[in-house]
Formats: C-alpha cells, structure tokens, sequence
C-alpha cells in the first residue's frame, strides 16, 4: 500500500469512528424517548432516530469527503460524481473514488420496542470494489468492532479472533428473520427448524450486523440470514474476514455485500453449516 493510500485509510478509520461514536450517542440518548414511527413494510419500520442518525453520519462524511458516494439505508444512493453500486464498484466514470456503506440504525424493531440490542453500521469501499473498512459500535455496551482490509479486526482496539468450535452440535449459532418473511415462511421456518435440531443453541437478537461482529469476538460459531441489504453486512462482513472467519452466499461461491443470503462462521464448520442450510 503506498504512503498517500495509508494516509486515507487511516483519515477514513478517523471518520469513520468519530461519525459512529456520534451517532450512537444519538441513538443511546434517544432510547428512552417515544419515537415518531413510519413504516417502510409491513414488518419494517423506521423511526426518526434513523433519520437523525443518518444525517449525523452522512453529514461528517461529507465534510471530510465531499466527492465520496454514499449508500445508506434510508435514501438509498447519494451520489457525488457518479453512480455508486454497493460490492460492485464505483462507476467507470469516476474510478478514482470510493464510497460508504451506511447502516444508521441496525435493529430498528428492536429500538423501537425498547430492546437494547442495535448498532451503527458504517462500511468504506474503495475504488477497487472491496470494503476496505469497517465498524459496527453498540451504543448501549460502548463496543466498537472495527475491520481493517488485511490489518485485522478488534473490538475497543483489542485483536479479535473467531472461535475453534468444530463440530455443528456443539456450536452457538445466530440468525435473523427477514422482513417479508410472510413470503419466505416455509424456507425460513425450515431452516430454523433444522438449526435448532442440529446446533447446540441458535439466537435470534434482531441486529445482523451485532450477530456478524459477534461471531468475529467468538461469542457465535455461524450465522446465516437471508434477503439482507448491502447496509446490514458490509461492515461486518468485513470485520469477520479479518477475525479469521468465512463467509459465502447461498451457492457457495465467496459472499459480497450485493448478496442477500450469507452464511458465515468460524471456518471450521463452515461446511457443515452451509450443507445444513440447504433445502
């Protein structure tokens, strides 16, 4: 990496920890407030801390970064130059630039029923299509899980590493439900079921990007959801790879953020955890 390039990153982790160290102070502060709530689905509901989380975020990044896209949950792209498609790559335009991958509010049920279980999700993907950085901070514990492209993950600045359970009986294993699971019932409630038979215990805490990070601390030993947006993973997916876990989609092929069904796990019961996850 030459020294302009190392330069960047490290203004980008600055930002990007400032931008969700704010945020999630918002949101810390705003918890125990009513909320002002709409929905985007039946199941899917945004509060008006998202909004103000997202304004907060994209706001700092703008200042810092005024030529960088953003993709961020709740407007979809903002866009300084050019296109910018999540795992895809910035538009053949504008190659030179990078973009962020904004999660304001992940787990907004939860939030919004007095759960404490939610995070801030910012992810950097550079000009070469892959994420670069990445951190996933929970404001209610103050944990902050960062990922850096080939320099590691940690959380609160200590080296994170996945677990070396082995076998699926005796793993811990998270997963979520989509919104439109109204629609995904039959393969939804399937899978569960079969996890539930198979590991030792399986979670359902409502935040995908907690439930990734948590499996890069070692406190899970997989995950899998499906119908997950580039906002949801990005970051952690990320901080996963660098703790020493694996991650695909449902096909088996290398998972990017563009997917919508990933599998993730120590390494060691990847196998054996994506079989299961077949129908």
């Amino acid at each position: 990496m030459t020294k302009e390039n190392q330069n960047l990153l490290q203004d980008i982790q600055r930002v990007g920890q400032d931008a969700a160290r704010q945020a999630g102070a918002l949101l810390r502060e705003a918890f125990t407030r009513p909320q002002r709530i709409t929905l985007k689905g039946v199941h899917d509901p945004v509060t008006e801390s998202d909004f103000r989380s997202q304004e907060l975020i994209v706001g700092l990044i703008r200042r810092h970064f005024p030529r960088h896209r953003i993709l961020a949950e709740e407007v979809g792209d903002t866009v300084a130059g050019g296109e910018f498609a999540a795992g895809g790559g910035p538009a053949a335009e504008n190659t030179a630039v990078g973009g962020w991958i904004i999660d304001p509010l992940d787990g907004t049920v939860n939030f919004a029923h007095g759960f404490p279980v939610f995070a801030v999700s910012i992810a950097y993907e550079a000009a070469d299509g892959e994420v670069h950085y990445g951190v996933v901070y929970d404001p209610m514990r103050e944990e902050l899980f960062e990922g850096i492209k080939g320099g590691g993950a940690t959380l609160n600045g200590r080296p994170l590493r996945v677990s070396r359970v082995d076998l699926l009986d005796r793993a811990l294993l998270a997963t979520g439900f989509p919104y439109d699971v109204a629609q995904r019932l039959e393969s939804t409630v399937s899978r569960f079921r079969r996890m539930l038979l198979m590991a030792q215990g399986v979670r359902r805490a409502g935040s995908a990007a907690l439930d990734l990070c948590y499996l890069a601390a070692g406190r899970f030993d997989g995950f899998w959801e499906e119908n997950l947006k580039p906002w949801d993973t990005a970051a952690a997916a990320l901080i996963v790879r660098e703790a020493g876990g694996r991650l695909s989609n449902l096909a088996g092929g290398p998972f990017t953020p563009t997917d919508t069904f990933v599998v993730a796990s120590n390494g060691l019961l990847h196998d054996q955890l994506w079989t299961a996850l077949q129908l």
